[in-house]
């Protein structure tokens, strides 16, 4: 689709290009067609010129209806520019994963990549190793190339990754697709990976990677019409971060806008994307929304009345690209056509935004005649054996060894000669739904079996129960094909092989049946309410899981099968959720209720637990490999409501504990999970994160200490889901959430991860003991290998302000580094900490503020596990009392109960508001000493009737210094201002304003 012309580059280049141009000319005059090689190069396609020059040339050339279509997903080849068609997002989470495809039927069908598939995001986060990651990121950027060469149609090189969204809540469905709970390391992963996609190229993107999703969307419940109340303090000090580090260091080319509301207002149509984000960077960002986010917009919150509105805030707050309605972008054109034509948007904004989208597209070659530095890759990279290496060096550091005790580990292959491998994870590989397809597998007992080799003995089993189901009233067998699989039918009379399955646990009674005929996972043929059950599937997939079912107990011995579908079934899928057998034998959803379902006898071909118990008995080391299936236990629109093992893996490995002292638990899971009764009695535990096709080599490598762990938990592990607040709570610091302000005791600290080696840690010593406000301190601090194996310690470095105005994190992570040690090596580390970056939020003031405290430094293995600490005095400013004389935003409080923040207007600001009778906002230590007498605020009630403010002086059952009367304005948005009165407000006082009702409040004052 490039042209083929070149500019001439000989001192007779003007010449040769003028002859071909009068020719075109003259032909043009003669009323005939020039020849395509006559064709004028046009001065966009010149590498030579820069990029602004280059911009500039290609949108003065466009049409207005070319720079509309050029605002969907799936922007148009322009032909008579030479342009090729282009589409955003491809998925690389953690691998080439999947894109849509236009050209197919229908338009829009998933394409998934055979490709080379890392570790989920959250195993690269325990990493704690940002060149590994940009190593993954060149990896991925490179895959994404070869891709894009042989089919650009689907594989576009805007890439949506990496995910950055805080990993506050392990309860999130998506805790797979992020890093970390902490700004800093997960700002540390995702820009290394960033650049990695990207390429060295000063000027050229190897591909362009998206941040995903702005912000605060760490909940799937409801996720598109939920609000996440962010105080200024949380979104600046906490939520933010994470975003800022890859747009700020250039490593991301931009983000896509998540589903959820910030403050009441939909992330879709934001004004952060202009307000805050791009003032991050000096280059142009190219924005996208999520899937469908625009129809959100005035379908399920609402916020707009038609399309042309949404859509012409979208753009206007600094989102380029929609990416709704599939393939087809007629609503969106007809939509920003009628904003046009309301005057919603000017042709600027137009403008402003297909300028951001070509210039990514500029940077990435599309429009050099040669395609630019990377335009030569080709598939050939994709699985190449290089790419292989990394990946199994990527799970080898992404293992984490949670416990160790006595030595368990590592195994030694020239003793430990016979090694049971059990459990329901120990013959399979997962994939998630942002994963590529694995293009081969070695699961944990391959790896444990080439690992020991010939000279060793391996005994296995899944530990999964076989049964055969009867249909009580027909006394026939459930019976499924073998070969590629087909409809399962209750016909059989007797019970073989072809009426096995394997039932597979994955907790809360939820469980997954796989065919003994054939190995394939028995699920819904297709979503309709006739929909046959089919043994023909690999693993639970899809956006609707359709292999997920649950066991009644029906009595008598009996039992009737509910579907469990996706969590829960859609209307469209009919009422019935419960399994019959019609009359020819055939199993469908023909019940809504269990009296009315088909009872079955389950009958026990095999037992899982003994299975495994007999495998382990006799072993020198048995390993229980257990954990969750990406697809079930929590993904994409389903959070998860607890974080235990599922209930017969735990069984699976207390069993084998009784039957063997020398029982490993691996863990294979994307979140932290409540694994108390394992890690208070079985001798080792590792945990990976579905880690890819080297999954089961990585795994070796680790067990038989091959490689050193050295992963370390990029997030808390609690004790029990009552550690945590509801998962729609945002605000960490009044919920004690994350380990900077979690006051309880976790299961596993984060940071936490052992070693086959010891290090010690000398003193922590400091280049100065004091440091002004723009100032920077070194730290030092000797570590050094005490143990007789090589391997890895991540130092890792956290202050803790001692004195402030505000409450302070109890620890806050600062810096990190890996260091590899031979055994007796010592070395020192050093990091450097800016005072700046001690700043917090002053919300008295609106600014970052660096106070005058002291710091402790914290060094050492882990947030719990310190090893030493230093004092750092930093030379700040003192934050004065408030002054509330002037106008104070409402948002700006100390601390409030019970109230939400909401959208000021639809198009920026904040206010406090949905409060009840007694809810309460606190302003502390306010100067009062000028004896206010009038209180004026600020504020909106929709609903009829009157409401209140009170004015209260040391809590909110303090002095009574005033009333206002709050009428009703009609409108949400619809603010006025109110006074009233004020009486004995002195001295240095704590404000608290007291609400009788529901109501917006913006601002208020308090003056003389």
């Amino acid at each position: 689709m490039h042209p083929t012309h070149r500019p001439a580059r000989s001192p007779g280049r003007h010449r040769r290009r003028l002859i071909p141009l009068l020719v075109v000319a003259l032909l043009a005059a003669l009323g005939l067609a020039a020849p395509a090689s006559a064709r004028e190069t046009y001065p966009f396609q010149n590498p030579r010129l820069s990029l602004d020059a280059r911009v500039n040339d290609l949108l003065g050339r466009l049409t207005l209806d070319e720079k509309i279509s050029l605002l969907h997903q799936y922007q148009p080849a322009i032909p008579r520019l030479g342009i090729a068609p282009f589409k955003t997002g491809t998925e690389a989470l953690h691998g080439i994963a999947w894109s849509t495809d236009r050209n197919s039927t229908p338009p829009g069908n998933v394409v998934t990549a055979t490709s080379t598939v890392f570790p989920q995001s959250v195993g690269l986060g325990a990493t704690w190793d940002p060149a590994l990651m940009r190593r993954v990121g060149s990896v991925v950027g490179t895959e994404a190339r070869g891709f894009n060469a042989e089919n650009p149609q689907v594989w576009g090189l805007q890439l949506w990754a990496p995910v950055v969204n805080l990993l506050r809540d392990p309860r999130w469905g998506r805790n797979e697709e992020g890093y970390s709970e902490d700004p800093y390391l997960t700002g540390e992963i995702s820009t290394a990976y960033g650049r990695g996609i990207q390429g060295d190229d000063a000027k050229y993107l190897r591909a362009a990677p998206v941040l995903k999703h702005y912000l605060a969307n760490n909940n799937e419940i409801l996720r598109d019409r939920t609000s996440s109340s962010l105080r200024p303090r949380v979104k600046k000090e906490y939520d933010e971060p994470a975003f800022k580090a890859a747009i700020s260091a250039d490593a991301a080319t931009g983000v896509m806008m998540a589903y959820n509301l910030i403050n009441g207002r939909p992330a879709t149509a934001h004004a952060d994307a202009n307000d805050v984000i791009r003032t991050w960077t000096d280059k142009e960002l190219f924005n996208v929304t999520d899937a469908g986010g625009p129809n959100n917009l005035v379908r399920s919150q609402e916020y707009y009345s038609t399309l042309a509105e949404g859509n012409a805030a979208t753009l206007k707050a600094g989102v380029e690209s929609f990416t709704v309605d599939d393939t087809n972008s007629s609503p969106t054109i007809d939509s920003i056509r009628a904003a046009l034509s309301q005057g919603l948007l000017a042709q600027s904004d137009i403008d402003t935004a297909v300028r951001r989208i070509l210039s990514i597209r500029f940077r990435l070659g599309e429009f050099d005649p040669d395609g630019g530095p990377y335009a030569k890759i080709t598939k050939s990279v994709v699985d190449s054996p290089e790419h292989r290496r990394l990946a199994r060096e990527a799970a080898g550091k992404a293992a984490v060894l949670l416990k160790n005790q006595g030595g368990a580990l590592p195994l030694d292959a020239a003793e430990d000669k016979k090694i049971a491998v059990v459990g329901p994870l120990s013959q399979t590989l997962y994939t998630d739904w942002y994963s590529g397809r694995l293009p081969y597998k070695v699961t944990p007992l391959d790896g444990v079996k080439e690992r020991l080799g010939a000279g060793g003995t391996v005994t296995s089993s899944e530990a999964v129960d076989r049964v055969a189901l009867k249909d009580v009233e027909t006394g026939r067998y459930v019976t499924a094909p073998g070969g590629a699989g087909g409809p399962l039918t209750a016909t059989a009379t007797s019970s073989g092989a072809s009426q096995g399955l394997d039932v597979f646990d994955w907790g809360q009674g939820v469980f997954t049946l796989r065919s003994a005929a054939n190995g394939k996972v028995v699920g819904r043929t297709d979503y309709s309410p006739e929909s046959t059950f089919s043994n023909t599937q690999d693993q639970p997939n899809g956006w609707f899981v359709q292999q997920m079912f649950k066991f009644e107990d029906a009595g008598d011995g009996e039992y009737v099968i509910r579907y469990a579908g996706y969590e829960t079934p859609n209307d469209w899928e009919g009422p019935n959720n419960y399994v019959t057998v019609r009359d020819d034998g055939t199993l469908i959803l023909g019940a809504a209720t269990a009296e009315h379902a088909t009872r079955f006898a389950k009958e026990t071909v095999s037992t899982g637990v003994d299975e495994a118990v007999k495998a382990a008995t006799g072993a020198d080391a048995a390993v229980v490999v257990v954990g969750s299936m990406p697809f079930i236990n929590g993904r994409e629109d389903h959070d998860r409501t607890d974080m235990n093992l599922a209930e017969g893996q735990q069984e699976i490995v207390k069993a084998v504990r009784r039957a063997n002292p020398n029982t490993i638990v691996v863990l294979e899971n994307s979140y932290p999970t409540t694994i108390n009764w394992e890690q208070a009695n079985v001798p080792a535990i590792l945990w990976t994160s579905h880690a890819g096709a080297e999954t089961g080599h990585a795994i070796a490598d680790v067990l038989f200490g091959d490689v050193n762990p050295s992963g370390r938990l990029p997030q808390t592990w609690y004790r029990s889901a009552s550690d945590l607040p509801d998962i729609l709570e945002y605000d960490i610091i009044k919920a004690d959430r994350t380990y900077q302000y979690f006051r309880g005791d976790p299961l596993y600290a984060f940071g936490h991860g052992l070693s086959y080696t010891t290090f010690a840690y000398g003193r922590p010593r400091l280049s100065s003991g004091s440091v002004a406000r723009n100032g920077e301190v070194t730290v030092s601090v000797d570590v050094t290998n005490t143990g007789t194996a090589a391997g890895a310690e991540v130092v890792q470095l956290y202050t803790h302000q001692k004195t402030s105005r505000d409450e302070q994190p109890l620890k806050r992570l600062r810096g990190f580094q890996r260091v590899h040690l031979q055994p007796g090596e010592r070395r020192t580390v050093r990091m450097t900490l800016r005072a700046a970056d001690l700043a917090h939020w002053d919300v008295t003031r609106d600014k970052w503020v660096v106070e005058s405290a002291e710091h402790d430094l914290m060094l050492g293995a882990s947030s719990a596990d310190i090893r030493g600490r230093a004092t750092l005095k930093v030379r700040g400013e003192t934050i004065p009392p408030r002054d509330l004389g002037k106008e104070t935003r409402a948002v700006n409080f100390d601390d409030q109960r019970g109230i939400e923040l909401v959208d000021e207007s639809k198009a920026r600001g904040d206010s406090v508001g949905r409060t009840d009778a007694g809810d309460w906002i606190k302003f502390a230590d306010a100067d009062l000493s000028r004896a206010p007498k009038r209180f004026t605020a600020r504020v909106a009630k929709a609903g009829a009737g009157d409401t209140s403010i009170q004015i209260r002086l040391g809590g909110p059952t303090g002095r009574l210094a005033g009333t206002v009367n709050v009428p009703s304005t009609g409108d949400p948005y619809a603010y006025r201002d109110v006074t009233a009165a004020v009486t004995g407000a002195a001295g240095r006082q704590d404000v608290y304003l007291v609400f009788g009702g529901d109501l917006r409040l913006s601002s208020f004052a308090l003056t003389g």
